[in-house]
């Protein structure tokens, strides 16, 4: 009982919390209705509502679960002489990432690349696997004190699985030695977890992972893939390290409210959530593990798609705090690691056999083409 409480106490503080960015995002809803009563792509009737895991109903999590098993006994699209641990539709999706991982991250089309990639995600599990709702996203201010409380993460049939089974005092002493991290700017952190070994619980504890690994930071690190470019077949169970200390530093409420506020240019914006205390790397090396903690291959992780679809939230509610002046603000280059030219609104956002080619003008809005989107966060 005692537990219950504390646990019932820590939720509705993050309730409580979440109010500020709840604040924002109504404010910025206006300038969205009235986008949308000119679109000529997205109406209300057309217009889909994605909500927070812990706001949709048991038996909604169960559907979103059910779906993304059925992507996973769904065949592969692509190659099989080329991309051998592509077995399933939703390997797919890790193969496109993998293909484009650098040139998608500290580059001009972050955010509207992986705005696109969760839509199309969205969309497979609705037109390939019957799934009725949208995609939920993943508030970390509203459970940053206690991941492995929420209903997220707390192992039963509605949530995403637990925590990795715990490493051996030898496997932390090495884990400790290695100092292994994920992103820079995050210490010791990422992947500091008491897990660490495969899942055991929740619906997704006999999944297999086949692709990668490619820059992993757990140990025992998995084995190698048969293919240097991670593309071989390399089955091996769903790990993960989850720990609260990078949400309890850098994922609070008013982390969120501050990266929303505190940035008025798109540079200055991205380059804040993407660095070493951005909500990006809390979303990813929270959970840590193979394949999360893994820069290529991470879509791999279920909770993936709840993290990204928070990112795209959080740049939805920066676009509407100014949306005249920033649904189009877009700037950085093409490459992460440097040179290449400039990223343009002309550039192509490209998806392979998960999905159609848009320009990146195309997709800016979530409310209003040419692209394809009609939905807003609640």
């Amino acid at each position: 009982m005692r537990l219950f409480r504390a646990f019932a106490a820590t939720a509705l503080a993050g309730l409580v919390a979440a109010d500020a960015v709840n604040d924002l995002e109504n404010k910025g809803r206006v300038a969205l209705d009235a986008t949308i009563a000119k679109s000529t792509t997205c109406s209300n009737d057309k217009l889909q509502v994605r909500r927070e895991w812990g706001d949709i109903t048991p038996e909604a999590r169960r559907e979103w679960i059910d779906a993304v098993l059925c992507l996973m006994d769904t065949p592969s699209k692509l190659d099989p002489a080329t991309y051998p641990g592509a077995k399933n539709r939703y390997d797919d999706f890790v193969v496109v990432h993998m293909n484009q991982t650098l040139s998608i991250h500290g580059t001009g089309n972050f955010l509207v690349w992986h705005r696109y990639y969760v839509y199309l995600w969205e969309k497979a599990l609705q037109d390939e696997c019957g799934y009725k709702g949208t995609q939920p996203y993943w508030d970390y201010g509203r459970w940053q004190a206690d991941p492995l409380a929420s209903p997220l993460f707390d192992g039963s049939d509605t949530s995403l699985g637990g925590n990795g089974a715990p490493r051996t005092l030898k496997e932390k002493r090495e884990m400790r030695s290695k100092r292994q991290f994920g992103g820079g700017g995050f210490g010791g952190f990422g992947g500091g977890g008491n897990g660490g070994g495969c899942v055991t619980t929740g619906p997704f504890k006999d999944m297999v992972v086949t692709l990668g690994p490619m820059a992993a930071v757990v140990q025992p690190a998995p084995a190698a893939n048969p293919q240097a470019n991670g593309y071989g077949s390399n089955p091996r169970c769903l790990r993960r390290d989850i720990t609260a200390t990078l949400g309890q530093n850098y994922g609070k409420t008013t982390d969120i409210v501050n990266t929303i506020t505190n940035y008025p240019t798109v540079v200055a914006f991205q380059n804040f959530l993407q660095g070493g205390q951005g909500v990006h790397g809390v979303g990813h090396f929270t959970v840590a593990g193979d394949p999360g903690g893994d820069f290529y291959i991470s879509p791999n992780e279920p909770s993936f798609w709840l993290h990204h679809a928070m990112i795209d939230r959080i740049w939805t509610i920066w676009q509407s705090q100014d949306y005249e002046n920033r649904r189009m603000a877009m700037q950085g280059g093409t490459r992460m690691m440097g040179g290449g030219p400039a990223q343009t609104l002309d550039d192509p956002v490209e998806m392979n056999v998960v999905g159609p080619t848009y320009a990146i003008r195309d997709l800016m809005s979530s409310v209003d083409g040419p692209g394809p989107f009609c939905y807003v966060y609640e």
